[in-house]
């Protein structure tokens, strides 16, 4: 190895601000993301739950949704967004580099892929059990095709009144299971895709480019493995509260697969990729910039 290898530490082996510190900066760049990117997520769960909005397509449901409600119909739930983005999304990043040190990522001869992944997995999940109530909120008041914008109060009322503390919690197992591979595959692919891409142009590894690019590769890898778990998710939690179609996670799977055909669990593909690839880029960006302002290495 050459001396200049040996003085070019991993971002994890320097001196880094507190745990909360990082999870803060992690949790102020999600929300910023979330406030511009919230319209395709309602259109993406209309999308989910409606076999209506499925056939009219992305363009089509964004259309009869601001026709029939307002255009401030594509921001329902917005405020469940942010409390989920601010407790989840927080977590998930920001724990994603000590979780690496606890993997025993500390050289680079010592830092492999599986690692990266697990620990972005076991970040995603941590954060997943603290902003589930959150998800089960946002979910429900962006399915709402009311005119008037669901109240997070009484949304949060009514579904304790209906299934008690239980209810915040609806959808756990798959929301855990969907937050370890999406987290353990945007951490990870973005993580090697920076190291690619360095290689490839000669960018620097905190260059604006390569967080980009790097951003935009773990964006559309991301779509491809979470939209099964994101459908699955989004049924659980949006059941009626007076009725269960599904029982968990594993007879969601089976019923949608035998009913609706396997294609179902990418219905929507397009919308989650028009989601992920612009947040994955913002959230990344902007965490990388709060990073440098604070003197840590890049990711």
């Amino acid at each position: 190895m050459s001396l200049k290898q040996q003085q070019t530490p991993l971002a994890t082996a320097g001196a880094t601000p507190g745990l909360l510190t990082q999870i803060g900066m992690a949790g102020g760049a999600a929300v910023i993301t979330v406030t511009f990117i919230h319209p395709i997520d309602v259109i993406k769960t209309r999308i989910q739950v409606s076999a209506e909005y499925g056939k009219l397509g992305m363009f089509g449901t964004a259309n009869k949704v601001v026709s029939s409600e307002g255009v401030s119909a594509l921001w329902k739930g917005v405020n469940a967004a942010w409390l989920r983005e601010a407790s989840y999304t927080s977590l998930r990043l920001g724990l994603y580099e000590p979780c690496k040190v606890a993997f025993g990522c500390t050289t680079p001869e010592n830092t492999t892929f599986v690692k990266k992944f697990a620990a972005g997995s076991a970040a995603g999940a941590l954060g997943s059990l603290a902003g589930n109530p959150f998800d089960v909120l946002k979910t429900k008041m962006m399915a709402s095709e009311a005119k008037e914008a669901p109240s997070i109060m009484k949304t949060g009322a009514e579904l304790f009144k209906n299934q008690g503390i239980a209810g915040f919690y609806r959808g756990i197992d798959s929301n855990v299971a969907r937050a370890m591979v999406l987290n353990g595959t945007k951490m990870a692919v973005y993580d090697q895709a920076k190291g690619m891409v360095v290689t490839a142009t000669g960018w620097e590894r905190k260059s604006l480019m390569t967080t980009f690019f790097s951003a935009i590769a773990a964006g559309f890898f991301m779509t491809c493995t979470v939209s099964p778990f994101d459908m699955v998710r989004t049924r659980l939690m949006n059941q009626p509260s007076d009725a269960r179609i599904y029982n968990n996670a594993v007879d969601c799977m089976i019923k949608i697969a035998t009913k609706e055909g396997p294609l179902t669990f990418w219905r929507g593909f397009m919308p989650i990729w028009s989601r992920f690839a612009p947040t994955t880029t913002l959230q990344l960006v902007i965490f990388e910039q709060l990073r440098g302002m604070m003197g840590m290495k890049s990711l």
